[in-house]
């Protein structure tokens, strides 16, 4: 037990002099705004967040101002963020609050948790940092400094790993302050006890952390094991007409869900016999650059053909184009969700139009 005091004493003094306590949603603190940054840092470095977390809240400022906003609008303001499932289920959450709790953000555990996005970790990462709630967290940050610090063998997203770091940190949680320490152990892993090349000597737990004494932080925590991620291969047609270019709404579930991107094709063939089934002559085309975009299960590598239909030859037209969609114009842009595949074409667009 006097350890265990001990551990959390020094991660909550450090945390008073080090820890970072002016961060945009640290500031008149509410279940919100806690909620809508933790969703944002999953995958993504604070300083990446800040703009967007700001932004987000201009026009979002409270659940009900988000739960009533459209699809399409949130996810305009999460384009560059990636991993877009955490916005469109932050959207669903948010009406789930409105319509189930008067809007107002839930302040019990079983209720949180329940909300779609919302994982143990970061329910009691809300309700701790929000409110004080007594609740452990163990997201990335934590896992790495428990590991170390504990030695515990095996890649965390193991299952009898992962239960072994909730055990840890369940344990080392001081009834106390749990604000400063969650708060304090996500600022440690996040800029001391980090990934590559961690800076032990200032670390406040670094006397008794096994990882340090044996010389095996890097070690810490264990890798998940590699698999050969697959390669995938699709085709944009990038039909370009009166400065506008025709974008499709992807399914809401699936790789880019709900946002927008340019028709598809599986090959090249396909693209070809489509363009000349519309009597567009295929040397008036030309090949915009192509790219790997690497997904965390797969690769996809992407050719893309730029189609100008200013062209006389060409035939095509927006009235009677098969894809139904939003004609996007390149100079004033519409507010809405982008795949990153998407941005990263119109901007070579954008440049080949001088």
């Amino acid at each position: 037990m006097k350890k265990i005091k001990t551990f959390s004493h020094r991660i909550t003094t450090w945390y008073d002099l080090f820890g970072r306590k002016t961060l945009p949603w640290q500031l008149n603190k509410t279940p919100y705004k806690v909620w809508v940054s933790e969703i944002m840092l999953q995958q993504t470095q604070v300083a990446t967040v800040i703009p967007y977390f700001e932004k987000f809240m201009t026009s979002f400022p409270n659940v009900v101002a988000l739960a009533n906003a459209k699809q399409d609008e949130v996810l305009h303001h999460w384009t560059g963020l990636g991993y877009y499932a955490r916005a469109r289920n932050l959207h669903k959450a948010a009406q789930l609050i409105r319509d189930r709790f008067n809007g107002k953000f839930p302040v019990q555990f079983s209720d949180v948790i329940e909300l779609p996005g919302i994982g143990r970790s970061t329910a009691g990462a809300i309700l701790s940092l929000s409110l004080g709630k007594h609740f452990a967290i163990l997201d990335g940050n934590v896992k790495r400094v428990l590991a170390r610090h504990g030695a515990i063998e095996g890649w965390p997203g193991k299952k009898t790993v992962e239960n072994r770091l909730w055990a840890l940190a369940e344990n080392l949680s001081p009834e106390d302050d749990i604000q400063k320490y969650n708060q304090a152990m996500m600022d440690i892993g996040a800029t001391i006890c980090t990934r590559s090349k961690p800076r032990c000597e200032d670390c406040p737990v670094n006397q008794d952390c096994k990882a340090q004494l044996q010389g095996r932080q890097t070690e810490f925590p264990g890798k998940k094991p590699k698999v050969e991620k697959p390669v995938r291969t699709t085709f944009f047609a990038v039909i370009v007409s009166n400065g506008k270019v025709l974008l499709k709404q992807r399914p809401q579930q699936g790789i880019w869900g709900g946002l927008w991107c340019f028709p598809e094709f599986s090959t090249n063939t396909e693209l070809d016999e489509y363009l000349l089934s519309r009597n567009i002559d295929l040397s008036t085309v030309s090949e915009l650059s192509g790219f790997r975009h690497t997904f965390s299960h797969f690769h996809l590598d992407i050719s893309a053909t730029l189609i100008n239909l200013s062209n006389k030859t060409n035939q095509l037209t927006e009235p009677d184009c098969e894809y139904s969609g939003l004609w996007y114009s390149l100079d004033n842009p519409e507010k809405v969700g982008l795949a990153a595949a998407t941005e990263k074409v119109l901007a070579e667009v954008k440049i080949s139009r001088g």
